[in-house]
C-alpha cells in the first residue's frame, strides 16, 4: 500500500473531478431508466427533475475541478499586447477575479439556500428540499477558490501570459499541426 500523501490538489480532485463524475454517471442511469420506462409504458415522472438536478451538480462541480487543472476559458489577447509589468500581473489578476466570481457566486449561493429553507421550497416530483440542490452553488464556490489556489502552486506557467514571441511560436506549431483538411469539396 503506497502512502500518497494528500494534498490540497488531491482534495479538490476527489471531491470536484469524482463528484461531477459521480453526477454524470448518475445522468446516465436516469436517463435510461427514463428511456426503459417510457419503451415499457411506465414512464417515471421523478426522471425529468432528477437528471436536471444531477445536471447543475455536474456542471458546477466540473467548473470547479476546469480551475484547479487550468482548463478554463481565459482571454490573455490583451495581457499578450500589453507592456511587460502588465503581462507580469496576469497571475495575480488571474487570481484576483477569478476568487472574486467565485466569491460572488458562493455569497449567492448561500442567499439562495437561505431563502430555499425558510419558503420550505421542495422538489416537484422528487423527496428532496430544494436547498440540497442549492447547496452546489456556495459548495462548489469553496471547492473553485481552493483549486485556484492549488493551481497557482503547481500549475501557475498555465496561467502566466507567454512572452509574445512564445505565443507566436506556440500558435505557429498550432496550425502547423492542426488536424484540419481543407478540399474543393466539388
Amino acid at each position: 500500500m503506497s502512502s500518497r500523501r494528500f494534498t490540497l490538489g488531491r482534495f479538490v480532485q476527489i471531491v470536484a473531478d469524482y463528484t461531477a463524475g459521480a453526477a454524470c454517471g448518475g445522468i446516465l442511469i436516469v436517463v435510461l431508466l427514463q428511456v426503459t420506462g417510457r419503451l415499457v409504458g411506465h414512464p417515471l415522472p421523478w426522471t425529468e427533475e432528477a437528471v436536471r438536478f444531477l445536471f447543475i451538480w455536474m456542471v458546477f462541480l466540473g467548473l470547479a475541478a476546469g480551475f484547479r487543472t487550468v482548463e478554463n476559458a481565459r482571454v490573455i489577447v490583451f495581457l499578450a499586447m500589453a507592456r511587460e509589468v502588465t503581462r507580469h500581473l496576469a497571475v495575480p489578476i488571474y487570481v484576483l477575479f477569478c476568487v472574486g466570481f467565485f466569491v460572488l457566486i458562493g455569497w449567492t449561493g448561500i442567499a439562495l439556500v437561505e431563502q430555499q429553507i425558510m419558503m420550505n421550497e421542495e422538489a416537484a416530483t422528487l423527496p428532496l428540499p430544494m436547498w440540497v440542490i442549492g447547496l452546489i452553488m456556495p459548495l462548489s464556490s469553496a471547492i473553485a477558490i481552493l483549486a485556484i489556489i492549488e493551481s497557482v502552486r503547481s500549475r501557475r506557467e498555465l496561467i502566466a501570459v507567454p512572452e509574445p514571441g512564445l505565443m507566436q511560436d506556440e500558435f505557429a506549431r498550432e496550425m502547423l499541426h492542426a488536424d484540419v483538411s481543407v478540399t474543393g469539396g466539388h
